[in-house]
């Protein structure tokens, strides 16, 4: 493994050895020790702020010891960058690290290493494109991964992460800590590793319950926006945005917690293996490895395709749920508008959990879905006998009649709340025995937000058009 190497980019600029002093701040920037000075920049604690702070660094090979990346400054991912175990990598408030297309630059943190990305609603951690504003697409660069040592269902108790980086996932450590990330924006990611391996933007691979997932945004991803490989972790206050595929998919035994997504997407983009909202399996054959993908989510708001003044879409867009393959999956008070299809329950295997309680969808709404409820082809099961004894679940034809903002498809400043008289705004329930768990906030909403805009300050709705 090559080491960490950081590679100064001096535009213009040419900088000889010196003493650097401190400046003290009230006196300004003078010392001239150093032939690049600015006489009138100053950081915040009142030292000089030369030319080489403003330049890029490269990053690339592995990481070995912990290492910090300065909140004023900006890194060049090039080829997949590793956190190796026994390293921690921390990231301060406001860091911009870019990803090189051509060398499918990726940050991949491995089991026993740890990522410390903690931004603020003022000064988020931004992932992005190297590309100039305007010129920024799908597959940019290629995402952010993290291995942990939790629990997933494949043979051997692990795997390895797919599409060609050296990284394997998973164990028997429910509680395994990979660290940290909170406010932190993914954009622009998903390049194509291998043919049809497109990488997700937020991969979460056999990752534990004590790493901390909050207030995470996912735009313009090539493939899956948060995709859980097995483990235990938690997550709060996700949003997926003009992504390509799916938005939140779980797999390989995921047993975690999430609460508070809000997912909008473009009709015009979609995958050609089929867009959904929520896809999920216990595994790639449906089979009865243990654990089971049997996670929980709650106050979700799947935005799709189909809205109130648009019915033309892309037409590789399929559900807004597709629960197939073995899944126990639970969702619990959210809101589901706009898909071909609202819920398909996709084989035996998942129609059996759904009718012994293991497969649960209670007290959400399906609104404007031109098929609201649906089950493979040659199916017997009565979904809509197992939709309405779930409990306070809705059917809503009109999507207006959600009273949304006339501008929450807005796909550059979508206005996420809730009018005032809408329905969404009351009618949750916590009573179930999975929602005591005390990670769970007990609102009275349905969907992603109720009067509180939690999104505000730290997403991008239009981060093609940011000057990074």
């Amino acid at each position: 493994m090559k080491k960490l190497t950081f590679i100064l980019i001096l535009v213009g600029l040419v900088i000889l050895s010196g003493v650097f002093t401190s400046c003290k701040k009230k006196e300004g920037c003078t010392d001239k020790t150093a032939t690049n000075y600015d006489p009138d920049a100053q950081k915040d604690d009142g030292s000089c702020k030369y030319a080489q702070d403003t330049a890029t660094i490269i990053l690339q090979g592995s990481i070995t010891t912990n290492t910090t990346l300065k909140g004023d400054r900006k890194y060049l991912l090039k080829g997949f960058v590793y956190v190796e175990s026994g390293a921690t990598l921390t990231i301060e408030p406001g860091c911009i690290i870019k990803g090189d297309k051509d060398t499918k630059g990726s940050l991949i943190i491995k089991r026993g290493g740890k990522i410390m990305a903690v931004g603020t609603a003022q000064k988020p951690i931004v992932f992005t494109s190297n590309k100039p504003a305007g010129q920024r697409d799908y597959g940019d660069w290629g995402g952010l991964i993290i291995c942990g040592k939790a629990p997933v269902n494949l043979p051997g108790g692990e795997g390895l992460i797919e599409g060609g980086p050296d990284a394997y996932f998973g164990g028997n450590d429910p509680n395994d800590n990979s660290g940290k990330l909170k406010y932190v924006r993914i954009e622009f990611a998903g390049i194509a590793f291998q043919p049809n391996q497109e990488i997700n933007g937020l991969t979460l691979a056999g990752v534990g319950s004590a790493t901390e997932i909050d207030y995470i945004q996912v735009s313009y991803n090539g493939d899956d926006a948060f995709e859980f490989f097995g483990g235990t972790v938690n997550a709060k206050h996700l949003v997926s945005f003009r992504n390509w595929d799916d938005d939140f998919d779980t797999d390989n035994g995921w047993s975690g917690k999430v609460q508070f997504c809000f997912a909008l997407r473009d009709p015009n983009i979609a995958d050609q293996s089929g867009s959904n909202g929520f896809e999920s399996d216990n595994d790639g054959q449906g089979t009865q490895a243990q654990p089971y993908t049997q996670g929980i989510f709650s106050n979700v708001t799947i935005l799709g395709p189909i809205t109130p003044t648009n019915t033309q879409y892309n037409s590789q867009y399929k559900r807004a749920a597709h629960l197939r393959r073995n899944t126990k999956l639970k969702i619990f008070n959210s809101v589901l508008v706009g898909y071909p299809v609202g819920i398909l329950i996709d084989g035996t295997a998942a129609e059996t959990n759904a009718q012994n309680g293991e497969l649960l969808f209670k007290n959400n709404i399906i609104a404007g879905c031109t098929t609201p409820l649906a089950v493979a082809s040659g199916s017997s099961f009565d979904i809509q006998t197992w939709f309405n004894a779930q409990g306070q679940n809705n059917q809503i034809v009109n999507i207006n009649d959600l009273q949304l903002n006339a501008n929450a498809w807005n796909l550059t400043n979508p206005s996420v709340l809730p009018q005032s008289s809408s329905p969404l705004l009351s009618g949750a329930s916590f009573t179930h025995q999975l929602l005591q768990d005390p990670f769970f906030e007990n609102v009275s909403f349905k969907g992603a937000f109720g009067t509180t805009n939690w999104a505000s300050g730290w997403t991008n709705f239009d981060p093609q058009n940011t000057p990074y």
